[in-house]
């Protein structure tokens, strides 16, 4: 016997398409390039809507009664140190990671919604637009009740859940500045510190390594190694016309 869920009026009702599937899932690679390529500035603080943990359930009760379910985004955006890839996550105070995104606006698309966020978050301040290659989706996870606790599906007994959240893969570009909030730190965290680690980081991203794991990886070398190696081949070149010059004089 099969039930329909009728979980709210505004969740979007997405058609499978067997013929992509092949083309998405088989042979993904991503290029991930070093943390030493990408350069990190400031800006101003970027605070939290609620004040405490509190008043931003009372808002989703508030927000659930008047527009439904709400829907988040985050985005997932990777580099490698040693050929590993690691996360950036935005750290505040000691002890709280968080992935860059957040909630969406009524009506509004989920990758338009993910890169107005990313901008707000890690983008210049000087108003230079930065275009985020969204890649794909990596996961999603629903929140049954007003409380803490969210999953990676929805539990049988739960036919309104109070919030989807999706996960999506960031390719990042070979280079990029990334001005960072005053009341954040960006860190990258490998993916043996996240793997099974939900006490330090959450439900959420300790899962990654099992979601990135069907990706194939290409690592990417560093831009200062392909500038020294550019200026090798310079001073080899200059070396030898030198030598050319002087045994035919």
């Amino acid at each position: 016997m099969t039930t329909t869920a009728n979980w709210t009026k505004n969740t979007t009702n997405y058609k499978y398409n067997a013929s992509n599937v092949l083309n998405l899932t088989v042979n993904r690679t991503i290029n991930l390039y070093p943390l030493s390529n990408y350069t990190f500035g400031t800006k101003d603080p970027l605070f939290e809507k609620d004040p405490s943990v509190e008043a931003r359930f009372q808002r989703l009760r508030d927000e659930f009664e008047k527009i439904g379910q709400r829907r988040s985004v985050e985005g997932v955006l990777l580099v490698h140190e040693h050929n590993l890839p690691h996360v950036l996550l935005l750290q505040l105070g000691t002890a709280f990671f968080k992935l860059p995104g957040g909630e969406l606006n009524p009506g509004e698309d989920e990758i338009d919604g993910l890169k107005r966020h990313l901008t707000e978050t890690l983008g210049r301040h000087d108003n230079v637009s930065h275009d985020w290659d969204i890649e794909d989706t990596i996961g999603n996870w629903w929140r049954p009740n007003f409380e803490p606790p969210q999953y990676p599906y929805v539990p049988p007994h739960i036919t309104k859940p109070k919030e989807h959240k999706r996960l999506f893969l960031v390719q990042l570009p070979e280079k990029a500045y990334f001005a960072v909030p005053k009341n954040y730190k960006l860190v990258a965290a490998p993916l043996f510190e996240l793997y099974d680690n939900s006490q330090g980081y959450g439900p959420i991203i300790s899962s990654l390594p099992q979601a990135l794991s069907r990706f194939n990886f290409i690592y990417m070398e560093s831009c200062n190694t392909n500038n020294n190696n550019n200026n090798n081949t310079e001073n080899q070149n200059s070396s030898n016309n030198t030598n050319n010059t002087n045994n035919k004089s």
